[in-house]
């Protein structure tokens, strides 16, 4: 198969002297082209190999190959690397000479007459990865000679010569450096473009998951509160001076900075909802936002008014249009909230934020007028000692809460800015106590809810008169509840959802305890969710028994929270075992018959236990739309009992298989004790008992002369038999049952005789059949 490349490899390769000398007059690696002696000579053999003449010296080192395959790697690799940079380069021209000769060697269709071909497309392949690697020695070879090397490939070893002179150790030295910068700064870019393309912004942002964009949000926020305090105390209070005035412009280029980020880059991301889809595609989403309110209340925000500086001076009022930006802000409130364990905390603390700043407005709004009136020109105008903000936040405060104790106004500005200033204080004020009120009354509702709730109970049991040991675990009951779960019943809270995100509630809470059920291991899936959005949550008082011993299985216990006590022993007191949360039990029940399946043992709550239930009523109507997996339990239910009745010692496995065929009636007393006893020994009485009535039988119809006769005939025959016939077949009966027997039955001579007639007779139903035991007595003549 290589046998082909392998000539035509070794056509174009040119054999030294030497090797032409081991190898002999070998025909197939001879060239087809005549060779020629000299420098000409060698150089048009190394334009098809694209290297460059290679030296006696450097090819009597190298290792003659001893197969073909040696041979093809050798010349392949050799053809990788190139010779030392003071080689002589080619000329444009003759690489293109070249490349047509290698194109002309390597095309398959020009293979010389006589030269077999095992697979073409094999030897297709071949030959282009032969061109590829002869493209990239030539590539290498240019990167050598000019000296730019990005590949992290080692240079091939050379022969070191014999003598080197200074100069060339030191342009070594200077291209090995130069090689080494190059490479250090392309990986450090490498580097730096990775970690920003790892940074770099989503397409799309979700706003309601994503943590990022509330963090984002936060940022906005405090930018825009730096606004909308800072603006009206720096155009009101001397405070902004030109001293500071670097200072304050820092800080409002910072601001705008975040803004016009927040209104190109990240509000054009945002994810929204349309028919109910959600949109992600950045063309949509950059086209919605720019028909949103928002996006022009944004534009507003961000108009560059500071421009006007040039013309008016340093004036904050420029800057009133960044409170426009209030959008983000309210929905960084919205977020925030969402997400918050008790979300009223925050409720009122913004509340009391927002009062806060109403009053930081009232305080610049009094400075303002004082300062309009002149300060200190009057008792109602602020006088000019101490802090110019306290002192006037102080004066707000008193008014707008009507505390009263302030000076009377004077003039007729201070009279009507006084009123406007009492008008707006019973405005706001009253606003921001009714909604501290609503936020209060909504933290604590489910509480209200509960107090009342027990609240009625109480009332209730006092107007039945209920003993207070009752009473007092009632009151236990509705605090430990309420102290667990800060709710009565969470069904309530969980019929509120969806049907989908009550089901997920329940995977996350109880999946894992009902999976590792024996009974519902390998059941449907589908049938497990169902069996989950029915589970019910109870609580139990430490001593309170949940099931007792003789009563009937109803319904399956899963231990959520605590633990329960299993009681035994002969006065049910021994603690048999305990079993903690995560633990099921009383799963049996569910699918025994009506009665089939009774407890054995007391179950008592250990401290207060959680537990969830699920009745037998409830499993037959999930039942009804799992046929298979119906099928699958009552299997799997039978296996179980069979290996928990020879445990337990009390259930017997009839009993304990009832739901699968029904108890065996007992056998009624009178027939027990006509029997007189059970197995063998009631049978060989019964065949003695025949005998003997066969035998008074034939004594009546032979007369008295013939009964005596009788009578001693058998009496004889019942003292021939032997004694260990009746003993040897039925076993031992009671010695004084038989022979009072036995004398009954045979002395005529007695006060009384008796006989027993004993028959079988069909009865009216098929396949049953009447014993019927006649006992008849007659009197001594």
């Amino acid at each position: 198969m290589f046998k082909p490349l392998i000539r035509k490899v070794n056509k174009v390769r040119p054999l030294e002297e030497d090797e032409e000398n081991k190898q002999g007059p070998d025909p197939s690696c001879q060239s087809p082209w005549p060779r020629t002696q000299g420098k000409n000579n060698s150089e048009r053999t190394s334009h098809k190999t694209t290297m460059t003449p290679v030296t006696s010296e450097e090819a009597s080192s190298k290792i003659q190959d001893k197969t073909s395959e040696k041979i093809l790697l050798r010349d392949l690799s050799s053809k990788s690397y190139s010779q030392s940079p003071a080689a002589p380069t080619r000329t444009t021209a003759e690489q293109k000479e070249v490349g047509a000769e290698e194109e002309g060697v390597a095309s398959p269709k020009s293979k010389p007459l006589g030269t077999p071909i095992i697979n073409e497309h094999m030897d297709a392949q071949l030959h282009a990865l032969v061109r590829r690697l002869r493209q990239r020695t030539a590539l290498y070879k240019r990167r050598l000679v000019e000296g730019d090397l990005s590949s992290p490939e080692p240079s091939p070893k050379t022969a070191k010569p014999t003598a080197v002179s200074s100069t060339q150790d030191s342009s070594a030295e200077r291209e090995e450096e130069k090689y080494c910068g190059l490479l250090c700064c392309k990986v450090w870019k490498a580097l730096l473009t990775g970690r920003l393309w790892r940074i770099r912004l989503p397409k799309s942002i979700d706003s309601y998951t994503d943590p990022l964009y509330l963090l984002w949000l936060l940022l906005v926020s405090t930018a825009y509160n730096w606004n909308c305090w800072l603006i009206p105390v720096r155009l009101v209070f001397p405070y902004q001076t030109p001293d500071s005035a670097h200072r304050w412009l820092v800080a409002d280029a910072l601001c705008d900075v975040i803004y016009l980020c927040d209104m190109l880059f990240i509000q054009p991301r945002l994810q929204f909802v349309r028919g109910g889809d959600i949109i992600v595609d950045s063309h949509e989403l950059t086209r919605h936002y720019r028909s949103s309110t928002k996006f022009q209340l944004d534009v507003a925000s961000v108009m560059p008014f500071d421009i006007l500086y040039l013309f008016f001076g340093f004036n904050p009022i420029f800057r009133t249009n960044r409170m426009l930006k209030f959008t983000s802000f309210f929905e960084f409130n919205h977020r925030l909230e969402s997400i918050m364990d008790k979300a009223y905390v925050y409720r009122v603390v913004r509340t009391t934020g927002y009062l806060l700043f109403t009053l930081h407005v009232n305080a610049c709004a009094y400075y303002w007028a004082s300062d309009y009136e002149g300060v200190g020109t009057t008792r109602w105008v602020y006088n000019g000692e101490g802090n110019k903000y306290l002192r006037c936040y102080y004066w707000a405060v008193r008014s707008l809460i009507t505390i009263g104790g302030l000076p009377e106004p004077q003039t007729l500005f201070e009279i009507v800015f006084q009123l406007l200033n009492f008008f707006l204080g019973v405005f706001v004020f009253s606003s921001l106590i009714g909604q501290m009120r609503e936020v209060i009354g909504a933290a604590t509702a489910n509480q209200n809810n509960f107090r009342a709730c027990m609240d009625h109970t109480i009332a209730y049991m006092n107007t039945y008169s209920i003993p207070k040991s009752v009473q007092s675990r009632v009151r236990t009951w509705y605090e430990y509840t309420w102290d667990s779960q800060r709710m009565l019943d969470e069904s309530d809270l969980l019929e509120a959802l969806p049907t989908m995100m009550q089901l997920t509630l329940a995977v996350d809470m109880n999946f894992n305890i009902i999976s590792k059920v024996d009974l519902f291991k390998g059941c449907d899936t589908q049938m497990l969710y169902d069996i989950l959005l029915r589970l019910k949550s109870t609580i139990y008082l430490p001593g309170d028994f949940v099931c007792k011993k003789g009563e009937i299985g109803k319904e399956m216990f899963i231990i959520k929270h605590g633990e329960v006590q299993v009681l035994g022993g002969s006065d049910s007191t021994q603690v048999l075992v305990t079993l903690k949360a995560g633990t099921v039990f009383g799963e049996i029940s569910l699918l025994a018959a009506k009665g089939g399946n009774r407890r054995t043992a007391n179950v008592v709550a250990h401290g207060f236990a959680n537990l969830l239930t699920l009745d037998k009523k409830t499993l037959q109507e999930i039942l009804v739309h799992y046929p298979d997996s119906e099928k699958f339990l009552m299997k799997k239910a039978r296996v179980l009992l069979q290996k928990k009745a020879p445990a337990s010692g009390t259930v017997s496995p009839t009993k304990g298989l009832a739901f699968l065929s029904p108890p065996k009636p007992e056998t009624p007393k009178m027939f027990s004790a006509l029997l007189g006893g059970s197995g063998r020994a009631g049978l060989a009485r019964l065949l003695r008992l025949k005998r003997e009535q066969t035998a008074q039988k034939n004594s009546e119809c032979s007369g008295e002369q013939a009964r005596g006769q009788g009578g001693d005939g058998a009496e004889r025959r019942l003292a021939d038999r032997p004694p260990d016939r009746f003993e040897h077949e039925a076993g031992p009966v009671p010695a004084e049952e038989g022979p009072q027997t036995l004398r009954r039955a045979a002395s005529p001579g007695g006060p009384a005789s008796h006989s027993i007639t004993i028959s079988m007779a069909p009865s009216d139903e098929a396949a049953e059949e009447v014993l019927t035991a006649e006992v008849k007595g007659q009197a001594q003549q």
